[in-house]
């Protein structure tokens, strides 16, 4: 295998993606890759500086398509997995808003999160016939292994020392309570009886499908905020964590906090740590039920709002393999329960079963481990890159210029993701030294002794390579 050869990982949600792909780019390096990580818009911004490299993509949505067409133009391979293929939506709903028919045309590999996730793609009716469906598991599950665990075990022991014993709230509510309005399912109605406009969150939706969902969200929302104050007087030697969605607004908890003697609103680092850290783990429908499942943590699914139709379908997995509450005072008695020790995290055969359907490599090779291999057979019998003739050289100088163009002058349509400020939200950014920092821990946990050079590139993209 050549030297040369570049992984191109992109990270959109810093707090949630960045140390399991740093696991990837350090398992990658001791196979002689080299990867260039941080940033999804930077690093798709300078995508025309890089040698031919293998792309690892997060999605196959409309909004892919675009960049797609052009780094596949520049010589690049796009393999990638879903990031919300996990807890997805209803097959026919999850394609429309997940899947773009061409994009898909334009990836070589698919990397699935278990099985769930495999008959998931094969039923797409525009799913290459030729593609490879790799159900390898993804970065993140391998975080939840127990011989990673030590890699948190640092920040698990300044939680607790910060917060002594709390409950963690992990709020999904992104549909109804996005970072910006036009990011919801439905857009704030301006005159009385207009009817509501679709937002980002709604698309690929039926508008009956979205409109039940609104309402479902809504309602569920407003338990979590009556639910808050009531947990605070509860239990008044717990601290309480609300975390919200990556994508969420915080104005309403810490309206709350604000009027609570101990309830603290946070984002900070990866959710892996406070799970770890908690005595119970809070949700309604959130990936973090499925999380704490794996790792072992109490986790209660608060439902004083029911609505099957979302409940049994796009959240039935964090649900099933969570304890279950529908009202206060069954959790009030649960969580007394869980305190004294007499009620454990959700177990069984039955759970166990839904999770290994959804979650490879819960055991034996890391996700991460079982990717690399798939990659190194990708770039095997690859040949130096022929020099590009002067008129290629000039098409992707014209595709470049356009593409930097349109990047610079999309933050400032309305309701576009690239906006400073939301880009700041989801990539706040991180230091050399902390990067290095993660990258020691990660080798001392897997007893790598792998060189490694790290190097900056920018403010938010670095190089590591062996």
């Amino acid at each position: 295998m050549q030297p040369a050869i570049l992984l191109l990982i992109p990270v959109e949600n810093q707090v949630r993606e960045l140390d399991p792909k740093l696991l990837l780019a350090c398992i990658a390096a001791k196979r002689g890759f080299s990867s260039v990580i941080g940033s999804r818009r930077e690093l798709e911004f300078r995508i025309d500086s890089y040698p031919k490299s293998i792309y690892l993509s997060k999605s196959m949505t409309r909004r892919s398509l675009i960049f797609f067409r052009m780094a596949r133009k520049f010589g690049h391979h796009i393999v990638t997995w879903d990031e919300e293929a996990l807890v997805h939506l209803p097959p026919e709903t999850y394609y429309s808003r997940r899947l773009h028919p061409e994009a898909i045309q334009l990836v070589s590999h698919l990397f699935a999160w278990g099985q769930d996730n495999v008959e998931l793609w094969r039923q797409y009716d525009h799913l290459p016939p030729d593609i490879p469906i790799h159900n390898t598991g993804n970065p993140r599950n391998d975080m939840l292994r127990p011989e990673m665990h030590p890699f948190y075990q640092d920040d698990v022991q300044a939680l607790r020392r910060k917060y002594g014993d709390f409950i963690l709230i992990n709020t999904n509510f992104n549909h109804v309570n996005a970072f910006g309005p036009d990011m919801n399912l439905f857009h704030p109605v301006m005159k009385p009886g207009e009817p509501a406009k679709f937002g980002r969150a709604a698309r690929g939706m039926s508008r009956e499908y979205a409109q039940g969902l609104w309402d479902h969200k809504q309602a569920v929302f407003k338990s979590f905020q009556h639910l808050i104050p009531k947990l605070d007087q509860a239990f008044p030697d717990l601290n309480i964590i609300i975390r919200p969605h990556p994508t969420e607004r915080h104005d309403v908890y810490n309206e709350i906090a604000a009027r609570c003697s101990h309830v603290h609103v946070t984002n900070e680092g990866n959710v892996v740590p406070w799970i770890l850290a908690t005595r119970l783990v809070l949700h309604n429908g959130c990936t973090t039920g499925v999380e704490s499942f794996v790792m072992g943590v109490p986790s209660i699914s608060y439902r004083e709002s029911v609505d099957e139709t979302y409940d049994s379908g796009f959240y039935r997995l964090p649900n099933a393999v969570s304890h279950q509450c529908y009202n206060f005072d069954q959790l009030q008695n649960m969580i007394h329960r869980i305190l004294a020790g007499n009620l454990g995290a959700a177990d069984g055969n039955e759970r166990r079963a839904i999770v290994k359907n959804y979650i490879a490599s819960q055991d034996g090779s890391l996700a991460c481990e079982k990717m690399v291999e798939v990659l190194a057979s990708v770039v095997s019998d690859w040949n130096q890159t022929t020099q590009p003739s002067l008129w290629d050289r000039l098409q992707r100088r014209l595709i470049a210029d356009g593409y930097h163009l349109y990047k610079r002058l999309k933050p400032m349509l309305p309701g576009s993701h690239n906006r400073p400020e939301f880009q700041k939200h989801r990539y706040p950014g991180v230091t050399l030294e902390a990067l290095n920092q993660k990258i020691k821990c990660i080798q001392k946990v897997r007893n790598d002794a792998t060189q490694l050079k790290v190097e900056q590139l920018s403010d938010v993209l670095f190089q590591i390579s062996p």
